[in-house]
């Protein structure tokens, strides 16, 4: 995840730009800060589907095979 004050830094930037305009290095800063957010957003979010494993009310596995080939394929970059 971003740091507490890269996190601090986007929300100064959205506040700020509410109220004025950002000028254009403030506008690339708040472009390259929110990528990086959703980078590690996305990072964080398939991490945390590669923990789950869906079931049927039998106790039958019913993950996605999308997500176990996923799965496996994480697992294979490990080795």
């Amino acid at each position: 995840m971003l740091s507490k004050d890269k996190l601090q830094r986007i929300n100064e930037l959205s506040r700020k730009s509410k109220q004025t305009e950002l000028s254009n290095a403030e506008q690339l800063e708040q472009k390259k800060l929110r990528e990086e957010y959703l980078q590690a957003f996305r990072k964080s979010f398939v991490q945390d589907l590669h923990g789950v494993t869906f079931v049927d009310p039998k106790g039958n596995d019913v993950t996605p095979e999308k997500l176990k080939r996923s799965k496996e394929n994480k697992n294979n970059l490990k080795h």
